[in-house]
């Protein structure tokens, strides 16, 4: 199964950057060979006060240009005949038009026709589109290839069991019916019924449930899972293709193929230009063929007009942006994968939460201790401790765990037992205790003492000596203290805030409560979260999801914009279209601030470099003829103007993005 799309994937990533050393390459070579075209341009001549004339400087003009032609505008080339076969133009279209009226016309001129050639426009044009798409790509590849990580989730091999041996084989050898070891802390290698051996199984990347859960005889275990501290043995059930992450790919992919049709702000752009520049250049040629004017200045007047509405300004006013936020998101810790999503950000209606590992922290562990006696805090935590230490249970290793951490003394226990499924005691320093459930509790009719414990979040366990309650300790994941704030920002931008949890109904509406959300949906299995997301859509939420386990994944793909969460896994990362680097929410409200300052810079870019047009396009059609018809000369002051203020303008986004963020 993994190897053919490991290897796909391996290569999207290497194919990227070939393309981008690519562009560079195309970059300088025609850089190098557009200053002899602009010296034997009779207008930079005339700038520069020189005169330059022989016999071969139109055909080696024509020389030079046609290698930048087909050398240099490939790539246009190439993505002009993807966009016209997909019926979806985009800047390749515009850009592949106009560098090909321009190379077709020029030659023509050359070769007899009457009229003025467009070598240095075409030039220039084919420069500045390399160089605005080499610094658009080397902003966008940090990010790695997709869906390999799904498959680094399985380990590399495992341990069969066959006529009483043990030996180690790969994955691919599994077959179903296999018996297989896996021992304490490994990866469960394939879907399987547990035949021997009881264990807790850490399913937080399947459930997002943050508690492992106790499997023994009989119960099912899934690939990709993490086995706690006891060996067993499974049967396999699913093995390749048939398997629970198989499935997940599966999904994700569908919904990835789904999602690659939505385009950024500078295709619509290039789009209607390109609309523009045909329908104009048809007109201007047929007006004055009708008028009377000769082949060849009708001719000449169409060809201005379809290489002055590509605007260099444009090529080079959406890549500056898009580094300048990708360079400065990235900083933020906020890495964009899909940019798209990114200037979509603003649309957001929606906002689905996966509780584990955003909203909480992701980490079950001790919350709250709880004293109801002369004993002090460490004191309680450390004699709950030496009693647990002899628990393979989560929560009592959970317990030992804070203990340790917190660096208190264990001490040594006698008499040690365990009340079946209530609990354990034994006797520390010749008194008795026992870490019993709040069940044992009722059912021995101890009182339980009020405590200001938020008992629906998770687990309380009671430390109890001669009937009486000493104090109590809670274990939850517990809530991080930045989701309060997130919560409140995106409320306060008309975002609704839900969250889908694979916890029981009482925790996720503790949390839900307790975070005031717009709403909550529990015990939510991964196809549901894609249905979560799909039903939201449906009534016309434009919707983010955000999420950091494999479960999440598909419904990450799912959703208008897939945030993942970077504690995660790196799966979820590759569905995502936005990163977080930090398990933060907070980063959530700095996206869509961030989102928003870029669109309407590009906005603002794509105004200006397209307003050049509006007043160049009709005066190099000839409106204004005979007294004023747009002298290539003047169209190049102005367009390099053009493009030089929507660089500096480009520029302004740093101060910008910087001072949002302080």
């Amino acid at each position: 199964m993994n190897h053919k799309h490991n290897h796909k994937h391996h290569d999207h990533t290497e194919h990227h950057r070939m393309m981008i050393k690519d562009f560079k390459k195309k970059f300088f070579i025609s850089l190098v060979l557009t200053f002899p075209i602009l010296l034997f341009s009779p207008l930079i001549q005339g700038l520069l006060g020189i005169s330059i004339q022989f016999e071969t400087m139109g055909i080696i003009s024509f020389a030079l240009a046609s290698v930048i032609y087909f050398y240099g505008g490939q790539p246009f080339l190439k993505g002009l005949k993807e966009e016209v076969s997909n019926k979806n133009p985009g800047m390749m279209t515009l850009i592949g038009i106009a560098i090909t009226v321009a190379w077709a016309y020029s030659s023509a001129v050359t070769f007899g026709l009457k009229g003025m050639p467009f070598y240095w426009e075409l030039a220039t044009l084919i420069d500045i589109m390399l160089l605005g798409h080499w610094i658009e790509m080397k902003s966008i590849v940090g990010t790695s290839g997709a869906l390999q990580e799904l498959v680094k989730l399985m380990p590399s091999d495992a341990h069969l069991i066959k006529d009483g041996v043990t030996k180690d084989v790969k994955l691919n050898e599994i077959k179903k019916g296999d018996t297989l070891l896996i021992k304490a802390n490994e990866k469960v290698p394939a879907d399987g019924i547990i035949v021997d051996g009881d264990t807790y199984i850490d399913e937080s990347m399947i459930s997002g449930e943050s508690k492992p859960v106790k499997k023994s005889n009989g119960d099912k275990v899934t690939g990709g899972t993490i086995n706690g501290n006891s060996s067993i043995k499974i049967e396999v059930r699913n093995s390749g293709d048939d398997s629970y992450l198989n499935k997940v790919i599966k999904m994700v992919r569908d919904a990835q193929a789904v999602k690659s049709k939505t385009q950024n702000l500078a295709d619509k752009a290039a789009k209607w230009l390109t609309y523009v520049a045909i329908s104009v250049g048809t007109i201007t040629f047929l007006v004055w063929l009708l008028a009377g004017q000769e082949l060849q200045f009708a001719l000449e007047r169409m060809v201005s007009v379809m290489v002055i509405t590509c605007p260099h300004a444009l090529g080079l006013a959406i890549p500056l942006v898009v580094a300048i936020s990708t360079t400065i998101s990235a900083k933020n810790g906020l890495l964009i994968r899909n940019r798209t999503a990114f200037e979509n950000s603003g649309k957001i209606t929606s906002l689905v939460f996966d509780k584990t590992g955003t909203l909480t922290h992701g980490k079950f562990g001790v919350d709250e201790i709880r004293s109801t006696s002369n004993l002090s805090k460490e004191e309680l935590l450390s004699i709950t401790a030496s009693l647990e230490e002899n628990s393979e249970h989560p929560i009592a290793q959970s317990i030992v765990k804070d203990a340790k951490e917190k660096q208190l003394i264990l001490h040594k226990v006698i008499d040690f037992e365990s009340i079946t499924g209530k609990g354990i005691s034994g006797t520390i320093k010749e008194k008795n205790y026992s870490v019993v459930s709040p069940k044992f509790l009722t059912e021995n009719n101890i009182e339980i003492p009020e405590l200001d414990i938020k008992t629906e979040l998770g687990t309380t366990v009671y430390l109890i000596s001669e009937s009486k309650v000493l104090g109590a300790i809670s274990l939850a994941d517990r809530i991080r203290k930045e989701s309060y704030d997130a919560i409140k920002d995106l409320q306060s931008m008309n975002i609704k805030c839900y969250m889908a949890t694979g916890d029981n109904e009482k925790v996720a509406k503790a949390v839900s409560n307790e975070l005031e959300l717009d709403g909550y949906y529990s015990e939510v299995l991964p196809e549901d979260k894609v249905r979560i997301v799909s039903d939201l859509q449906e009534k016309d939420e434009f919707v983010a999801m955000t999420g950091d386990g494999v479960n999440d994944s598909p419904a990450l793909a799912q959703a208008n914009i897939g945030i993942a969460i970077g504690s995660g896994t790196d799966v979820a990362a590759e569905t995502a279209d936005i990163i977080l680097v930090e398990s933060n929410p907070k980063d959530i409200v700095h996206l869509l601030q961030f989102g928003e300052a870029t669109r309407k810079k590009m906005i603002q870019n794509i105004t200006w470099a397209t307003g050049y047009n509006v007043i160049a396009v009709p005066l190099a059609a000839g409106v204004l003829y005979p007294s004023i018809v747009l002298d290539p000369a003047i169209g190049a002051a102005v367009m390099s103007l053009s493009t030089i203020i929507v660089a500096a303008n480009a520029q302004l986004l740093k101060l910008k993005l910087k001072k949002g963020n302080e």
